[in-house]
């Protein structure tokens, strides 16, 4: 479990379902990496692709979704589950084949979450219904 979110849970939260930022998304910053490397900066992007995959957490849990951003500057989206109003996928063609893409969440009185890069942005979305869903029946 990602290290932010363990830190955040409050009493009786568990962690449902975690997304990961794709590797895929990062390879723009890879590429310049190797492309600069002759003018020794090459390794530069690729330690800013290293910390964008390895600071970057995403989760929901059964309270409130969750992510944060940045390693030295902290940025975090924290919505209580009831507050969500929609969860929108973005992907690109080349997201689509890779399955990555931004994940657009809307709270009621937030503005909209953009967070970019993630993984399988359609099994999270899904996930994240399937379960508002259960706990609609449930209720």
């Amino acid at each position: 479990m990602a290290k932010y979110i363990e830190s955040t849970l409050i009493s009786d939260e568990k962690v449902i379902y975690e997304g990961r930022v794709s590797k895929w998304s990062l390879l723009p910053l890879i590429l310049l990496g190797f492309i600069t490397l002759f003018l020794y900066i090459g390794p530069i992007f690729w330690v800013i692709a290293y910390l964008r995959y390895k600071t970057t957490e995403l989760a929901f849990t059964n309270k409130r979704v969750i992510a944060k951003f940045g390693f030295i500057s902290r940025r975090t989206v924290e919505l209580s589950l009831p507050k969500v109003e929609s969860m929108q996928v973005d992907q690109s063609i080349i997201g689509r084949i890779f399955d990555y893409g931004t994940l657009i969440i809307s709270g009621a009185g937030n503005p909209q979450a953009p967070i970019p890069g993630i993984s399988m942005p359609m099994v999270f979305r899904r996930s994240f219904m399937e379960y508002i869903d259960r706990q609609r029946v449930a209720a």
